[in-house]
Order: structure tokens, then C-alpha cells, then sequence
């Protein structure tokens, strides 16, 4: 690995932390070089303005935290283990960046077409479509009841993401009583029970 590709994970490294913790417009230049250990200008060297930094560095991690969402359904698996695999994996990935969900939906809902952009609005669409193909066929061979397959994925999803996006408020429900680490660790196997008791036909 060459110097020069070692200094750029410093600087994608320092800078993910800072606009995730900060968001675009709370996360400074200044900082970001004091955390990748190098100087201003050298920063502005390889990346010539915050916005591009942030472009490359929200792109990376969209794509990333997306993937791993859909990732999971675009296989032959059984829908149970489908949903086991994103949990593990979705929130596993979120321990890691626990600011993220924050973040990227904050700077999505700025701009909703930062999302567009970095996938393509048919890669989505596509994706999405393909996930709810394979509720048909799970609703079709009577695996799972009738559902608004919608309302189904919106609840996939928030499920995973919600615990980290109000951390700070169940912190404070539970205060002593529950270690949220603990609770996390649960979900990665709790969740996909969860969701099949609820769909699938009694």
C-alpha cells in the first residue's frame, strides 16, 4: 500500500466519523485534518472542497448501510432466514456506526436526491420491486398471510434502525434497568421471529 493510498484512509477514515457525528454542515475541514493526523492543505489536496469529501464519503456509506438492507433478499433463502441474515448483518453493521442512520436520513430528507444520484433511481426501484416479488411468491405458496407489503417492509426496516436513532431516549426510560448493548445483541435474533409470527398464517 502506497503512502498516498494510506493518507486517504486516514482522511476517509477521520471523515466519516466527523459527518456522521456532525453531519455536512456541522463537520469542519479543520477538524477532519486534526483526526487524520495531516495538515489542512494537504487535505485540500485530495479533496478540493468539504463537498466533495462529503460526497465520497456519503456515497460510500449509503451504498453500504443499502446493500446490506437488500442484500440479504436477493437470494433463494426461506423469507425467515432472509430477515434472520439482515439482522444480523444490518445491525451488526450499525454497532459499528452507530451515528449513521441518523445521518444518512437526515441528509436525505435535505436532499432526497442524494440517494437517486449515488444508486440510480432504477437500481432502487428495482430493488425495491424485487423485495416485494418474493412477498408475493411467500404470500402465493402460503407461507405468510396476505399483508400490504408496503407496510411489511417499512416495518423490516424501522425496526432495525429505530433503536439507534433514539438511543438517547431509551436510555433514558430505562435508565439502569436495561443495558442497550444487551438489548441490541437480542434484537439480532429476536427480530426475525418477531416479524414471522406476525405474517405468517396461523
Amino acid at each position: 500500500m502506497t503512502l498516498k493510498s494510506i493518507t486517504q484512509e486516514k482522511i476517509f477514515a477521520a471523515a466519516t466519523q466527523a459527518f456522521e457525528e456532525k453531519g455536512f454542515a456541522g463537520a469542519r475541514m479543520q477538524e477532519i485534518a486534526a483526526r487524520a493526523g495531516i495538515n489542512q492543505a494537504l487535505l485540500h489536496y485530495y479533496f478540493r472542497s468539504k463537498e466533495k469529501l462529503f460526497d465520497a464519503v456519503f456515497a460510500a456509506l449509503a451504498a453500504t448501510m443499502f446493500d446490506k438492507l437488500f442484500g440479504c433478499f436477493s437470494n433463494d433463502l426461506p423469507l425467515e432466514r432472509k430477515l434472520q441474515m439482515f439482522y444480523n448483518e444490518h445491525i451488526s453493521f450499525l454497532q459499528e456506526h452507530p451515528h449513521l442512520p441518523t445521518f444518512v436520513l437526515n441528509e436525505i430528507n435535505q436532499n432526497p436526491q442524494r440517494l437517486a444520484k449515488i444508486f440510480g433511481a432504477e437500481r432502487i426501484d428495482l430493488m425495491v420491486q424485487n423485495v416485494f416479488r418474493q412477498l408475493d411468491d411467500e404470500i402465493q405458496s402460503g407461507n405468510i398471510r396476505p399483508v400490504d407489503k408496503t407496510q411489511l417492509f417499512i416495518n423490516v426496516i424501522a425496526l432495525s434502525m429505530f433503536p439507534f436513532l433514539a438511543r438517547g431516549v431509551l436510555e433514558m426510560l430505562f435508565q439502569q434497568n436495561v443495558n442497550f448493548n444487551d438489548v441490541i445483541e437480542r434484537r439480532k435474533t429476536e427480530l426475525a421471529q418477531f416479524i414471522m409470527n406476525a405474517v405468517k398464517n396461523k
